[in-house]
This record gives C-alpha cells, sequence and structure tokens, in this order.
C-alpha cells in the first residue's frame, strides 16, 4: 500500500487514451518527446497572453498531437474558443504562425485545429485555472473549492475530489487540504476518471492543485 499511480497512465487502453499519437525510433524518440513539449508550451504561453476571458481561464483542457512524415496535426480542445474563432479574423493563422516560430520543422506542414467543448467546467484543467485564478486574487481557498464543485455539479459529472497543497492562505505552516463531492473510485479501472495536476504562484509561495473527476463508469 502506499503506491501511487497517475490515474490517466493507470487507465491507458481502457477509458483513456494517448494524447500524442506518432512513431519514432529509439534514437529519435526523446527529440519528438521535447517537439511535442515545445508546441504545448507555444500554444499555452500564446493562449495565456492574448486570449484570456473576463475570468481569467484560458479554457484549454487538452492538446492531442498527431504526426506523420510531412505533417503535424494539433487539435486544440476548448471550453471558450470563441475569442480566437470570432474575435480576430486571422486568430488561427497567427497562433500557427506564432507555433511554427517556437520550433524547428524540417519538411513537415503544421496544422492547427480547434474543437470546442460542450461543458468545459467538467474538465480538470479548465476547473483547476479557475481555482488558481481566484487563489491569486486572495479569494478563500475553501471558497474556491466549494465554487468549483458547484461548476462541475453542472456538467453532470458523478463526483469531484479536489486537493490543494502548501503555504494555503498565508500560514507558515504547509498543509494539504482536500475536499470530496460525489464518488470518485480511483482504484475502478473501468471509471472515466479526468485527472490534472497544477501549478500556481500566489503571494505567499507556490501552491499545487490537483483535481479528479468521476464522469462516468463502463
Amino acid at each position: 500500500m502506499g503506491q501511487k499511480i497517475n490515474p490517466l497512465g493507470f487507465r491507458l487502453g481502457t477509458t483513456q487514451k494517448h494524447h500524442s499519437l506518432w512513431f519514432a525510433q529509439p534514437k529519435s524518440y526523446s527529440e519528438g518527446l521535447q517537439e511535442d513539449q515545445k508546441i504545448r508550451d507555444c500554444i499555452k504561453n500564446y493562449v495565456q497572453k492574448n486570449g484570456r476571458i473576463s475570468s481569467g481561464v484560458e479554457g484549454i483542457a487538452r492538446i492531442e498531437i498527431q504526426k506523420t512524415i510531412d505533417l503535424i496535426q494539433v487539435i486544440i480542445y476548448m471550453g471558450f474558443p470563441k475569442w480566437l474563432i470570432e474575435g480576430k479574423p486571422r486568430g488561427i493563422e497567427e497562433l500557427q504562425i506564432h507555433v511554427q516560430k517556437g520550433f524547428n520543422s524540417v519538411n513537415r506542414k503544421l496544422n492547427i485545429a480547434i474543437t470546442r467543448i460542450a461543458k468545459p467546467y467538467g474538465h480538470p484543467n479548465i476547473l483547476a485555472e479557475f481555482i488558481a485564478e481566484q487563489l491569486k486574487n486572495r479569494v478563500s481557498f475553501r471558497k474556491a473549492m466549494k465554487k468549483a464543485i458547484e461548476l462541475t455539479e453542472k456538467a453532470d459529472t458523478k463526483g469531484i475530489q479536489v486537493q490543494i497543497a502548501g503555504r494555503i492562505d498565508g500560514k507558515e505552516i504547509a498543509r494539504v487540504e482536500w475536499i470530496r463531492e460525489g464518488r470518485v473510485p480511483l482504484q475502478t479501472i473501468r471509471a472515466k476518471i479526468d485527472y490534472c495536476s497544477y501549478t500556481v504562484r500566489t503571494i505567499h509561495g507556490v501552491l499545487g492543485i490537483k483535481i479528479w473527476i468521476f464522469a462516468d463508469e463502463e
């Protein structure tokens, strides 16, 4: 007991799938992995600088990357893509140019597509960003967690667990606080559980946010 594993990796092949789909020889695998990270960082930095909505949430649930010999296909799943699609006529093109400059692609075309998520607050990454913004604005951590649970309940989920660790509310001694609503069966492989780990920098130090969302069971 006491052994821990990432809930997403634990369910690969059953309820979860890889966010990167490509093949590489062992010698070039690390280069492909670093390239994926650069693409994701470029997209998140661009959205953070140009596309935050009024609540401060970027709205990126996940980024999937598919690679072939001559094409890199990037699919961004967003909860609030309106600013990018309707706000700027060339918004996606500008994002594509920005990402293309961020990494060296030899004879490969980059194509970016955006998919809108119907219920954004049913995804832990978006919810973690919401809690992070509340903590930066010095909102009580209990109030922020309860508000996050209310938003998740509107997304028709069956359970959620939120955990915040660090110098909460500026206390001298770091501690862990958590709250759970509904069922979160972490040891059930067939349970569709989405998970994220998010780091937020506040005036009192770094806080870690972890969120588990139980959507359904196969």
